[in-house]
């Protein structure tokens, strides 16, 4: 017989929080009982679950009792109230913000590239951040078969990172610029900020707040995550990460320095090898990812790989994912589908 798990989500009326209620039905996941919880604000939202009507909850410390498995994706601060309480009862919490991801004690995981949990008493798990994970997804293979000194990566990302509001503006934005009328901009680069910026027909190269060191927080989540994920604390990570008017799938630009010589069929074997990973790349047939067509998609799509023409041991590479399925709820119920494998839970 098969155990079932109670699972609770928790931001389940944002948009991640309703991709995760979608992977979880789409994968068949074994729920015995699920619960939908979100802020006063949306509480009592009905949502559809495999042909059930639920009554989203307000979250409350005693709304875990009983949870096996609570998914996280209602921001940090949330996090950071709720998930110690889901874990005292009992709960293992998959966090989809940045409040765990760099704890030393907190595993970050991307289970095509850790496949085993460190720390099996650890009860909080953080899933990385969505352009992290699809670029270490395509790294991970070149890495293990060639070694990597090096990454630079520029991201073009979709503004459903920002959520649901993000998406709204850019389309009243588009309509306000095909009636000729000025762009109300409210939520872009951060909706927290002292200024606001149009979004469409415009690229952004903000995303999150600037850092010290005149690096965003985006940025800087990629540059540490990655070396966290890959368990290399050599690795040299750099990244600018841009918003652009396009409403799901991140894009990414990466050059990555191997420790060993390679050539592009060797490259281009090792990712389409790679779990997760889908090769495409033809150009002699304009073949290439593209966000429009990895939207709704779980593989990481890669394509337009060359060869540096000043570095032989250098490679350009062009990832495409969608960065609401793999880049945050897909990955999340992955990590608990691992659980479940390893007798976790």
């Amino acid at each position: 017989m098969v155990k079932t798990y109670n699972v609770a989500i928790m931001g389940a009326t944002g948009a991640v929080g309703q991709q995760m209620k979608e992977q979880l039905e789409k994968r068949d996941f074994p729920i015995k009982d699920i619960v939908f919880l979100s802020s006063s604000r949306s509480a009592g939202k009905e949502i559809e679950f495999k042909g059930k009507t639920f009554t989203v909850q307000e979250a409350k410390p005693e709304s875990f009792k009983g949870i096996d498995i609570a998914l996280f994706s209602a921001g940090g601060s949330i996090s950071e109230e709720f998930a110690p309480e889901a874990v005292k009862r009992g709960a293992i919490v998959i966090d989809n913000t940045s409040a765990f991801r760099m704890d030393k004690d907190v595993p970050l995981v991307v289970p095509e590239v850790k496949q085993k949990r460190s720390g099996s008493s650890q009860r909080i798990i953080a899933n990385p951040n969505c352009s992290t994970i699809q670029m270490v997804c395509a790294l991970q293979p070149l890495k293990e078969q060639f070694g990597m000194t090096k990454v630079v990566v520029s991201t073009y990302q979709a503004v459903s990172g920002a959520g649901i509001g993000a998406i709204n503006e850019l389309k009243a934005q588009a309509a306000d610029f095909d009636n000729a009328k000025d762009a109300q901009a409210e939520m872009l680069p951060v909706k927290s900020a002292k200024n606001h910026y149009p979004i469409a027909f415009n690229v952004i190269p903000q995303i999150d707040q600037f850092a010290d060191n005149g690096y965003t927080l985006e940025e800087m989540k990629m540059i540490n995550e990655t070396k966290k994920i890959m368990h290399d604390d050599s690795l040299a990570v750099a990244a600018t990460c841009v918003r652009l008017p396009v409403v799901t799938g991140h894009s990414e630009s990466v050059y990555v320095e191997l420790s060993r010589a390679a050539t592009i069929a060797q490259v281009k074997q090792a990712i389409k090898d790679a779990p997760g990973v889908e090769l495409m790349d033809d150009p002699s047939n304009q073949i290439y990812p593209m966000p429009l067509m990895a939207a709704g998609l779980d593989e990481v799509f890669v394509g337009r790989i060359r060869q540096d023409l000043d570095n032989p041991n250098g490679f350009h590479l062009w990832i495409v994912a969608d960065n609401l399925v793999k880049g945050a709820a897909l990955n999340s119920v992955q990590i608990a589908e691992a659980l479940i494998e390893e007798n976790v839970i």
